[in-house]
């Protein structure tokens, strides 16, 4: 081997912990889709993207280094955009859709219509897919079923 030829070193993969985030992103869209209650599925949805992003942080965050001084308590959509300023209006939009979620998972009837459901629901599973190739994670194949097999063109 040659001594002037240096190794490229490869990309470290995604931990364990954002891969198991990843997959249970996955799941929980797929749960959201079978859903009928649209409170139940935005609130699924939701959820979804939000372990999506919590994959994203996983994998990007680094701990704190030098003295620890006691924060507030900061949401994922808070922290994702210092992380990951590619997905700013990403964390925007599900920020501003986590007091619906909330209503919704505290059993508030109406906290969420089937459009805003519907909607959430095409959002989390394109968020999940740009976050799949952000981390260079080759996303699950899925069967191909039209939007009206799994329930996306509820109106």
């Amino acid at each position: 081997m040659a001594s002037d030829v240096h190794p490229v070193r490869r990309r470290a993969p995604a931990p364990p912990a954002a891969l198991d985030l990843l997959a249970r992103a996955r799941a929980c869209l797929a749960e959201a889709s079978a859903l009928d209650s649209p409170d139940e599925r935005y609130a699924a949805a939701h959820l979804a993207a939000l372990r999506a992003a919590a994959a994203v942080i996983a994998v990007r965050a680094r701990p704190e280094t030098g003295r620890r001084t006691r924060q507030r308590i900061r949401s994922a959509w808070e922290v994702l955009p210092e992380l990951a300023p590619e997905l700013t209006e990403w964390s925007a939009l599900f920020a501003s859709g986590a007091a619906r979620r909330a209503r919704a998972e505290a059993g508030v009837r109406g906290a969420a219509t089937a459009r805003d459901a519907d909607d959430l629901l095409r959002d989390a599973a394109m968020f999940l897919r740009l976050v799949e190739r952000l981390l260079a994670l080759r996303p699950t194949p899925r069967p191909r079923t039209s939007p009206e097999a799994i329930g996306w063109e509820r109106s």
